[in-house]
């Protein structure tokens, strides 16, 4: 199993709440059903950046992103999931990884979920974050800065 991670990083629309699990809540994602607010998140700064790519196709450099970076204290409660763990969690749709993601949720098992990323086929990992999980306090994040993206990255919609 890897090891505990102590940092977290996030981009989002600055627009709105960066350190907010509003999207998901609304929407759902891979590992919940909507009704959950549960922020994600990436072990890396270019997970965090593959993920946006991998959703965003919007095809233009976004001009509204910014980053923070999220501390995860010692002492706060941590769950991993290996990929071999879960079978079908990178499947499309995933009701397992739902599944999975929404028991956690619902038990409050941890303040945080570690998962694999399917955009680094498992060898990332994305953090998922329990809003609502009485840990929460102790996260601490950066102020958002703004996200300097490469232009090469969106060479290919053009």
């Amino acid at each position: 199993m890897a090891s505990r991670p102590d940092k977290a990083f996030r981009i989002a629309d600055r627009r709105r709440p960066i350190f907010d699990g509003t999207g998901a809540l609304l929407l759902g994602a891979r590992w919940n059903s909507p009704g959950r607010r549960i922020i994600y998140a990436a072990d890396t700064f270019a997970g965090a950046m593959l993920e946006i790519l991998a959703h965003a196709g919007i095809g233009k450099l976004p001009p509204t992103h910014a980053w923070i970076s999220i501390d995860i204290p010692p002492e706060v409660s941590v769950e991993q999931v290996a990929p071999d763990d879960l079978s079908g969690w990178n499947s499309e749709g995933s009701p397992e990884a739902r599944r999975f993601g929404d028991t956690w949720y619902q038990e409050r098992r941890s303040l945080i979920l570690v998962v694999p990323s399917v955009v680094t086929s498992g060898l990332g990992r994305n953090l998922l974050i329990n809003q609502d999980h009485p840990e929460f306090a102790a996260l601490k994040s950066s102020r958002p800065r703004a996200v300097r993206w490469d232009a090469r990255l969106f060479e290919r919609f053009r």
